[in-house]
C-alpha cells in the first residue's frame, strides 16, 4: 500500500525548499517554493481569470523549460510583484540564468496569484503595497521540511466557497527514489464540503484521517452541480478573477518539460476531484509542475512510469486541497 512521505508536504521531495511570509493586518502573504539550481517545468492553466508572471517562459516551444522558483500570493495583480522579491533574493545568491559575464544572475520565478482583496484586511497601501516586500521575506525563510498549512502565507486571506481556505500539501512516495508531492493555494468559487457539510468531495482519496476522517453521509443522492449556489442563496463572490486554486507538483525525478506538462495536466484532474466546480469562468486555476531527480526508465517503460506519476499527482493534489481547507479551519 503506498504512503504518505515521512512529512505528507511537498518538502518530501528532496531539495525544495518552502518560505511564507503572512500580513495580518492586510490579511494576505505569500508562499514561495525554491528549486535550486533550477529544475524542469511546466505549468497548465485552466481557470478563466489567471493572474500569472513567468509561465509562458515555460512553454515547450520556447527557450529555458526550467524554473528556480515558483511564487504563490494573495493580493490579486498586485501581488505579482512579490515576485520581484523572490527574485531579488535569488539574483543576490547568484542564483539564475549566467546570461553575461559579470552581470546579475537572472532567476526564472514562475508565478500565480489569488484573489484575497475586500476581506478584511487594510488594502490602504498607496503606492506601496506589500508583496515585493513579503516575497524577499517568504524566500529568504525558504528552507526543507516542516512549513504550516492553513491561512497562512498565500492562504491567509482566501476562502473556499463559503468556507475559510488555505494552504495544504501532501506527498506519496511510490518507491524509494520517487516521491510526489503538490502544494495547493486553495481560493474557490467551488465548494470542497459534500452536501452534508462535513465530509470532504476527496474523502476517497485521504490516508490516514489526514483531513478529518469524516465519511459523507451514506444515501445523500445527486447534488447541484454548482452546490456552493444552491446552498448560500448566491453567498460567493462570483466576479471575474475573484477566485483561484493555485496548484504545484513536484516529482523526484528527472523530467523532462514536456513530462511535466503531462504531469500538470493529469494533475488537474485533482481539482475536479476534490472542488465542484473548478475551472470555472471566474477561477485562475493553474497547476505548475517542477521535477528534478534520478533517471526514469526509458521508453516504453518511461511512459508508463510519466503516466503513474501524473495519476498520483491527481490523487495527492485532491489531498492537498482538502487537507489545505481543513487546517484553515482548525482553532489557533
Amino acid at each position: 500500500m503506498l504512503r504518505p512521505g515521512p512529512l505528507n508536504l511537498i518538502t518530501d521531495v528532496p531539495g525544495l525548499q518552502v518560505g511564507q511570509a503572512t500580513d495580518a493586518a492586510v490579511r494576505t502573504g505569500v508562499t514561495a517554493l525554491l528549486c535550486p539550481g533550477g529544475w524542469a517545468a511546466a505549468a497548465d492553466v485552466r481557470g478563466g481569470g489567471p493572474a500569472t508572471r513567468e509561465i509562458d517562459v515555460l512553454g515547450l516551444e520556447n527557450l529555458v523549460g526550467r524554473t528556480h522558483a515558483v511564487c504563490l500570493s494573495g493580493g490579486s495583480v498586485f501581488g505579482l510583484a512579490a515576485a520581484d522579491g523572490v527574485t531579488a533574493v535569488l539574483s543576490a545568491r547568484g542564483e539564475g540564468l549566467a546570461v553575461t559575464p559579470g552581470a546579475p544572475a537572472v532567476p526564472i520565478v514562475s508565478a500565480a496569484c489569488l484573489y484575497d482583496l475586500g476581506r478584511g484586511g487594510d488594502a490602504d497601501w498607496g503606492l506601496s503595497p506589500p508583496y515585493r516586500r513579503l516575497g524577499e521575506i517568504a524566500a529568504t525563510a525558504a528552507q526543507p521540511g516542516v512549513f504550516d498549512l492553513g491561512a497562512v502565507g498565500a492562504g491567509r486571506g482566501a476562502r473556499a466557497g463559503s468556507r475559510p481556505g488555505g494552504i495544504g500539501s501532501a506527498s506519496l512516495q511510490l518507491s524509494l527514489d520517487l516521491v510526489v508531492g503538490a502544494l495547493a493555494a486553495v481560493n474557490t468559487v467551488g465548494s470542497v464540503y459534500a452536501a452534508d457539510g462535513r465530509s470532504f468531495y476527496a474523502h476517497p482519496f485521504e490516508i490516514d484521517g489526514e483531513f478529518g476522517g469524516v465519511a459523507p453521509t451514506p444515501g445523500a443522492g445527486p447534488e447541484d452541480p454548482f452546490p456552493v449556489l444552491s446552498r448560500m442563496g448566491g453567498g460567493v463572490d462570483l466576479q471575474p478573477g475573484a477566485a483561484t486554486t493555485l496548484c504545484v507538483i513536484a516529482v523526484s525525478a528527472d523530467l523532462s518539460a514536456a513530462e511535466c506538462k503531462r504531469v500538470a495536466m493529469m494533475a488537474q484532474d485533482g481539482l475536479a476531484r476534490a472542488i465542484r466546480p473548478a475551472h470555472t469562468p471566474f477561477d485562475g486555476d493553474i497547476v505548475l509542475c517542477v521535477a528534478r531527480g534520478p533517471a526514469l526508465a526509458v521508453a516504453p517503460d518511461r511512459a508508463r512510469q510519466v503516466a503513474r506519476i501524473g495519476a498520483a499527482a491527481a490523487d495527492t493534489l485532491a489531498r492537498a486541497i482538502a487537507r489545505g481547507v481543513h487546517a484553515a479551519a482548525q482553532p489557533g
